[in-house]
């Protein structure tokens, strides 16, 4: 009994291990495509991994991989075309995990525009804000109705992608999200219409996925992270009104009709097992740019993706 009580003080006594550290930079301004690093957060999910997530939103969304590649962050919120772009030019990244696993971008255009196809878009003003990847986008959509980038004006509107449409600015707009800008118009009582990349001439990809320096990261961390989340998605897709209300209440800027609209919009799009690979998808994709012209070789799956689970 002695020795019991001696382990009990002793336990009493010791301090708590300090949980690890890490950081992620988001892609954009918080919203419903985060719900399970906002939820992973909330419900403790992180802490249970013995982690300490530091959750930023970017000055510039075409930051984060730059700032991961750097070592100024552990990981980050990348898109998979933006990836296989940036691992030619020579960015050490790679793949570590899926947030949502179908593609979101598509080129919008008001309800009522004359543009018809992408064809139409001959002369016109397309708006984009992630330079890189959604210039690599348009461009393979306008290659599939025999245009270029030249025949078009592209403008940098950062984060005005719908507001930026709705004002006339441009007459297009490459790089909005099916789940939120569409929902954004209608809400301003702006019809819109949506070209979806996927049905004009590109394979299907992962929309949003992690990315994390191979030469710095630490697997093990970022696996407990992705085990949280995917624990946090499970949470909301069994629980998507109690998982509204926690991600809602963590903002009042989050509780407003959009950000409820797109949330049961993008519920059916998260990664349900984040660390799963599709290795043929990612193949694909590279092929695909290849074709098009856009890197110069092709690279293996190895080069682009990791399993971090993996011993």
């Amino acid at each position: 009994m002695k020795h019991l009580a001696w382990l009990a003080a002793f336990a009493f006594a010791t301090p708590a291990f300090a949980q690890d550290k890490m950081t992620l930079m988001l892609d954009w301004f918080v919203n419903p495509d985060h719900g399970p690093i906002i939820v992973a957060q909330e419900k403790g999910y992180f802490a249970e991994q013995n982690l300490e997530v530091e959750v930023i939103a970017p000055a510039d969304p075409s930051d984060p991989p730059k700032m991961v590649a750097a070592g100024q962050a552990d990981l980050a919120i990348s898109y998979q075309p933006q990836l296989h772009l940036q691992i030619h030019e020579g960015l050490p990244l790679k793949r570590v995990g899926t947030l949502v696993a179908t593609p979101l971008n598509c080129l919008l255009v008001l309800a009522d525009s004359p543009i018809e196809t992408p064809a139409d878009l001959k002369g016109k003003k397309v708006g984009f804000s992630v330079g890189g990847v959604e210039e690599a986008v348009l461009q393979a959509i306008l290659a599939e109705n025999d245009l270029t980038l030249d025949d078009i004006e592209l403008i940098n509107v950062n984060w005005s992608l719908s507001p930026s449409l709705m004002s006339g600015q441009v007459d297009a707009v490459i790089g909005a999200f099916r789940n939120f800008e569409l929902n954004q118009m209608d809400i301003e009582g702006v019809a819109g219409r949506c070209f979806f990349v996927e049905e004009e001439g590109l394979p299907p990809y992962d929309e949003l996925i992690y990315v994390a320096n191979p030469d710095r990261m630490d697997k093990d961390m970022i696996a407990r992270f992705l085990a949280a989340t995917e624990k946090a998605t499970q949470y909301i897709v069994n629980h998507p009104q109690d998982s509204w209300e926690i991600f809602s209440g963590t903002s009042k800027e989050l509780q407003d009709e959009l950000n409820e609209r797109a949330w049961a919009d993008t519920i059916p799009r998260f990664a349900l097992r984040p660390t799963a690979m599709d290795a043929g998808r990612y193949a694909a994709f590279e092929a695909f740019l290849a074709a098009s012209g856009l890197i110069p070789s092709i690279n293996p799956v190895s080069t682009i993706t990791m399993d971090v689970t993996a011993e």
